[in-house]
């Protein structure tokens, strides 16, 4: 009885054994397979501490670079008309956008004041006229009478005298009057140049004011070629030769471009911008290109063969200086000094402790600093993702 109840019992415990072996085998596979995953999570923690960094080099080619800047075009010529007699505006000829010929009468000024100083001074000519021939007369009569004895020398010599005196009085009644009819032939506003009207600030019956202070009455402008003003960053004049070319676009003329040729130079600094002024010819037979606009020039600089450049984005600008970060073989930035020798943009030309062979962080971190390391990935292509 005893060995049938033996036999289930060890049995059992064979079965509780390999249970408990296989509880155990689970147990530490599990075990193993968590100290596993634990161990890649800190693996891929750490690389991810690294920051990821794009590599570019400089660029040593010593093509000519472009230079854009802001300008603005200007009237070959322009002649703001003023009025040089007050009256009112008797006719106009002449609208904005006219064409007119050098010496074309623009309009015409009514001036009844001056009309009547104008006779007025006309009656005082005469009258001094008289005056001056009457006196003559008597001194030529009171010189006869001398040798006579009949007069005095004091009295002689005061005829005399009237005589001159009567004399300058016609001189400046004459004076005055050449004066008022100078003033009257201003009545007629001419254009002094064949051009355009740019401007008309007066209509037919407008009182008109002579003097400074007032506004032009028209503005012609000669519009047949245009200047161009650009002011050039001191650091660039001395790229500008006098066979630069300037490349122009106008805003609202998408995918034209006109061609200017240099033609003068202010030849000094303006303290205020830093800047200086180069004028450019632009040809304008057609008029598409309006004075007064604002417009977008290009010039082609040549590049120093001792300089390098570099994208503006690879820039690390501090208080402490402008510097680059460049990779050693162990893939650890070190912080270099540079100087800006000129800044086209989007491409920056530097000069100090940088070669060709230097590898650069692009787009470096704010927090980048010596010693870090970081992990090169490769750059992005432009065109992925694009359908």
């Amino acid at each position: 009885m005893s060995s049938d109840l033996s036999a289930p019992r060890r049995t059992l415990r064979k079965g509780g054994l390999v249970v408990a072996l296989v509880a155990v085998a689970i147990v530490v596979y599990g075990l193993t397979i968590r100290a596993k995953e634990n161990e890649e999570l800190k693996q891929w923690t750490g690389e991810q501490a690294i920051p990821s960094v794009i590599v570019i080099k400089p660029s040593s080619d010593i093509t000519a670079r472009t230079l854009e800047l802001p300008a603005r075009l200007e009237a070959f010529a322009r002649a703001p008309i003023y009025a040089r007699a007050s009256g009112y505006l008797k006719s106009w000829s002449a609208d904005i956008g006219s064409q007119v010929k050098a010496g074309q009468v623009l309009a015409e000024i009514e001036t009844p004041d001056l009309d009547q100083q104008l006779l007025q001074a006309k009656a005082d000519v005469a009258s001094a006229r008289v005056n001056a021939e009457l006196a003559g007369t008597t001194a030529k009569r009171w010189q006869s009478m001398l040798n006579t004895d009949s007069v005095s020398k004091q009295e002689v010599d005061e005829r005399v005298g009237d005589y001159a005196a009567k004399q300058a009085i016609l001189q400046a009644a004459q004076a005055n009057l050449d004066r008022i009819q100078a003033t009257k032939g201003f009545t007629k506003l001419v254009a002094p140049f064949a051009g355009v009207v740019t401007a008309r600030s007066t209509d037919i019956g407008a009182l008109i004011n002579a003097g400074e202070g007032v506004q032009p009455l028209f503005v012609v402008s000669d519009t047949r070629k245009l200047r161009l003003y650009v002011n050039v960053p001191q650091s660039y004049v001395p790229a500008i030769g006098k066979d630069t070319v300037a490349k122009v676009s106008i805003p609202g003329q998408p995918g034209k471009v006109y061609t200017a040729s240099l033609v003068a130079s202010a030849q000094s600094v303006d303290a205020a911008s830093g800047t200086t002024l180069f004028q450019f010819l632009v040809p304008n037979d057609d008029g598409e290109l309006l004075p007064g606009g604002f417009a977008r020039a290009s010039l082609e600089l040549p590049s120093s063969a001792a300089t390098l450049s570099i994208p503006a984005s690879a820039l690390i600008i501090r208080q402490d200086g402008v510097h680059i970060a460049v990779l050693g073989e162990d893939d650890k930035v070190q912080l270099k000094e540079v100087t800006i020798t000129r800044d086209l943009g989007r491409t920056i030309e530097l000069s100090g402790d940088i070669s060709a062979d230097d590898r650069l962080v692009d787009s470096p971190p704010e927090d980048i600093a010596d010693g870090l390391q970081v992990r090169v990935v490769s750059k992005p292509d432009a065109g992925a993702g694009k359908s």
